[in-house]
């Protein structure tokens, strides 16, 4: 037995180890079964630490979360738009770094205080740029909710980087939809470039939260 496998089981070791067997089988494939005989106990240990499913992805995103910001300093002198850009294009490149990365951080809920500090700090900023504490939380919300399910979307196309999931080859969809020219086009725009995709709906959203709330 391994000395890995010697380690004492906690909530920290048994979030790691379905990490890694996140990107091996995806999240259909991830069960506490699998996760219990990747750590040589029996599936009932697991409850011990995790009532359900469910709250084995709520610690999962919470460690997703933790590895995100290890060593990430804010930066004061940032604009509101510098913040929600650079708060943005990190949770996406942190839920790239998994299968189904944002499919596990979707609708999780945090098991500790770990976000709390970087929440406080960004509400100040907002707020100190003039936004109320609701408009604040509203515009933080909709560039959050865009970013996972921007992800949510790419990852569908591209499981991992490098991966394709079959079905979207985009030749292959111009030929289909030639009786459509301007949609036959839009599919290299729809399914490729994804880092330019993101960035320029991220551009719009946040032009469109100072429009809204008279601050940009």
């Amino acid at each position: 037995m391994s000395p890995e496998k010697r380690a004492p089981l906690d909530r920290g070791r048994v979030a790691d180890t379905a990490l890694r067997l996140l990107n091996e089988g995806g999240l259909e494939g991830l069960t506490l079964r699998a996760i219990a005989k990747e750590l040589d106990v029996k599936a009932p240990a697991l409850y011990w630490h995790f009532k359900d499913k469910q709250a084995l992805l709520d610690e999962m995103a919470t460690e997703m979360y933790r590895r995100m910001v290890a060593g990430v300093t804010l930066d004061p002198a940032d604009t509101w738009q510098e913040r929600l850009l650079k708060s943005n294009r990190g949770l996406r490149t942190a839920l790239l770094g998994y299968r189904d990365g944002a499919r596990v951080f979707s609708g999780s809920r945090f098991t500790g205080a770990d976000h709390a500090g970087e929440l406080e700090a960004n509400l100040r900023l907002l707020t100190g740029a003039g936004f109320t504490l609701a408009q604040a939380v509203d515009a933080g919300r909709a560039a959050h909710a865009y970013t996972v399910g921007f992800v949510i979307e790419e990852q569908g196309v591209q499981p991992l980087p490098g991966e394709r999931r079959e079905g979207y080859d985009v030749e292959e969809r111009a030929r289909r939809l030639a009786g459509y020219p301007l949609a036959a086009e839009a599919g290299q725009l729809l399914f490729e470039g994804y880092d330019r995709q993101f960035e320029e709906g991220l551009a719009l959203l946040i032009a469109g939260i100072g429009a809204r709330y008279g601050t940009g």
